[in-house]
């Protein structure tokens, strides 16, 4: 007698008995089978009426081949470097073999094949902050290459020396066209990467200043020399000297381009002029004079961290009230070299903005209000989006052409001075600085990886 255990006894077991589980599939494969060579249409009467129409079974592949051939992705890789095993790579890397651009890809097919940052710095003596740079820049490179109607490729040879992808790394933000058209500006005045970074943030900014910002519309904002020369003439008005403003006024006619621009500017510079020599000063037209006389700046990624100096700012929400405005702690020591604020109570929410000239003058009774919607600020320009209001504190006596934090029905609120005097209000709880509007996603931003 043989054991259930034995080869001969498992061959003398009806396959029925030894795979019961599967006795069921069958007949579910021909019922899926029956439900998908007829399709019911609705509308006719009983069950019986239905109408049927044939299913058509897909083509069939031709005999012999049962799949399409695999055909993988094109190498990233040069030609010339697609051979090399790994050990030949990396030595391509520590030698700095070849022009930057050609062995910049090697860093990211390591960076597929496992290798970290870290561990591609260690064998190839390349930082991961210099990595970074070269592979977002190798992308920033071959863009222009493929924008040949916009920028001609006898000009990118000019970015393939040792200092090519510190300039076009600047140069990640920008979209397609705008790439092109700064990095032509950057070749005409010789940039440094710090003149391109500042090109790329006017050009990248332009479009978020219209209706915000006075004279915008007399700038072209596909000239890269109007768009550099509109920053530098917007950074006049929020200086606090008139000499510093003399000075960015002159830095903006150096760049401008267009003639309206340049008269724009050369306006304003007549204007700081007077200022300074302490005559009057001719009013501007009705539309700049209706709006506030409050600077309106939206935040870039990384201009915090970049900042020179940056400022800590207690937050109240406009739901809190005057009270908790006031209640919010004052600045009573600050170390410069070590970076260390002292207040004199604790508090919970905070926020870091740059060392704005007008917010840094008054950082001792400076605070943040944080609006949920844009839209409640007074006028018609606002967009429908989280903002922050700095306002001064010590500031409450309302003039104007002021802009001033109130009380109104338990919620702080933003109001024009004029519209308070006409209402009889001579104080308010403090005087609003500057408004803050958060980043801007944009889809047409070159992505930047994080190597450390």
């Amino acid at each position: 007698m043989l054991s259930l255990s034995h080869p001969a006894a498992a061959s003398a077991v009806p396959r029925h008995r030894r795979a019961p589980r599967h006795a069921a599939a069958p007949s579910r494969r021909r019922a899926t089978h029956i439900a998908a060579s007829a399709i019911l249409l609705p509308g006719g009467g009983g069950p019986g009426d239905r109408k049927k129409l044939p299913f058509t079974p897909p083509p069939m592949a031709p005999p012999g081949r049962l799949y399409q051939p695999f055909h993988p992705p094109p190498s990233p890789l040069p030609p010339s470097y697609r051979t090399l095993d790994l050990t030949q790579r990396l030595e391509v890397l520590r030698d700095r073999m070849g022009r930057w651009h050609e062995y910049a890809p090697l860093i990211a097919a390591l960076s597929r094949d496992g290798f970290t940052p870290s561990s591609i710095e260690e064998a190839t003596g390349i930082s991961g902050v210099e990595q970074n740079c070269l592979v977002v820049a190798s992308q920033v490179r071959d863009s222009l290459l493929s924008e040949t109607a916009a920028f001609p490729p006898d000009l990118v040879p000019y970015f393939d020396s040792l200092g090519g992808p510190e300039l076009l790394y600047e140069l990640r933000f920008l979209n397609a066209r705008q790439r092109a058209d700064a990095a032509k500006h950057s070749i005409d005045h010789r940039l440094e990467p710090k003149g391109v970074r500042e090109l790329a943030r006017s050009m990248k900014d332009f479009p978020r200043r219209r209706g915000v910002d006075d004279g915008w519309e007399d700038f072209d904002g596909a000239s890269p020399g109007d768009c550099l020369a509109f920053a530098r003439f917007r950074q006049s008005r929020e200086a606090i000297d008139v000499a510093d403003r003399i000075a960015e006024l002159e830095r903006a006619l150096q760049v401008v381009a267009t003639d309206p621009a340049r008269a724009r500017v050369e306006l304003e510079m007549e204007r700081a002029r007077k200022k300074a020599a302490g005559e009057e000063v001719e009013e501007e037209d009705a539309a700049a004079a209706a709006r506030p006389a409050v600077n309106v700046v939206r935040l870039q990624y990384g201009e915090v961290a970049e900042a020179t100096t940056v400022l800590l700012l207690p937050v109240v929400r406009e739901t809190d009230g005057v009270a908790a405005m006031e209640a919010a702690p004052r600045r009573t020591k600050t170390d410069v070299d070590l970076g260390i604020v002292e207040v004199d109570k604790a508090w919970a929410r905070w926020a870091v903005v740059p060392g704005w000239g007008p917010v840094a003058a008054a950082a001792e009774e400076a605070v943040v209000v944080e609006l949920a919607d844009g839209r409640k600020l007074p006028w018609r320009t606002a967009e429908e989006e989280p903002v922050l209001v700095i306002a001064n504190r010590s500031q409450k006596e309302v003039a104007e052409k002021g802009l001033y934090i109130l009380e109104k029905e338990g919620r702080l609120v933003v109001e024009r001075g004029r519209k308070l005097a006409e209402q009889g209000i001579t104080t308010a709880a403090a005087e609003v600085l500057i408004v803050v509007r958060p980043p801007r996603d944009e889809d047409d931003m070159i992505s930047d990886e994080e190597w450390d």
